[in-house]
């Protein structure tokens, strides 16, 4: 389903060298639901932003053993959906702005925004400017924007994180429905207890240093 391979992402220092904040010389993952555990600043973010193509790095990333990154930049795109753990977006747009321009680029099946913004609780404030959001408002824009689509894979970072415990349950609920009836993978972070998601793990990683390495 991901395949990683000489991952390097550095940033620059003030010197001619990069600072190396991740280094990944191998990770394949299977179809599934995998956990990324780590404490702050231990590179969660930065893995999942450049998976997402957020990021540029050095290295080959492949998504199901077809789509390269960088060398099939739409169709990876297309496979691959990002939720950010503090998402942002500009003032003065509302819900139904963002997500008829997301859906588009995404080709949302007929519907889906819908269906998406009644489950993650959307549609109760969807013609409201996200600078008048609270966090768990723009959380859960956030999850609806990377559930657009037909995604291959999707990449949900802190996605406990300010959310009520309803809108968690139908959350869940429907990235269980898209694990078994369509095979979407998952791959998520979370400070809170992962067992709150009742999701059935593939795997666990533990991120740490820059390194990523699988846990017993």
């Amino acid at each position: 389903m991901l395949t990683v391979s000489n991952l390097t992402k550095s940033y620059q220092n003030g010197g001619s060298n990069g600072h190396i904040v991740l280094s990944v010389p191998s990770l394949i993952l299977p179809p599934g639901i995998h956990y990324f555990r780590g404490s702050n600043g231990s590179g969660k973010t930065t893995f999942f932003r450049t998976v997402a193509g957020l990021l540029p790095f050095s290295g080959q990333i492949l998504v199901v053993n077809k789509y390269e990154i960088n060398r099939d930049p739409v169709a990876y795109r297309m496979r691959v959906n990002y939720a950010e753990a503090e998402p942002q977006y500009p003032s003065f747009l509302t819900p139904r702005d963002i997500t008829g321009f997301v859906g588009k680029a995404k080709k949302a099946p007929v519907g889906q925004i819908h269906a998406l913004a009644e489950i993650t609780g959307v549609d109760k404030f969807w013609t409201q400017p996200t600078g008048q959001f609270s966090s768990g408002m723009l959380k859960k824009l956030s999850l609806l924007l990377a559930l657009l689509g037909t995604p291959g894979l999707v990449l949900l970072d802190e996605p406990l994180t300010t959310l009520d415990v309803a809108t968690a349950a139908n959350l869940f609920d429907y990235i269980r429905q898209l694990r078994s009836e369509f095979n979407v993978s998952f791959l998520l972070t979370s400070h809170q207890d992962i067992s709150l998601t009742g999701l059935s793990l593939t795997s666990i990683w533990q991120v740490g240093n820059g390194v990523i390495t699988p846990t017993t």
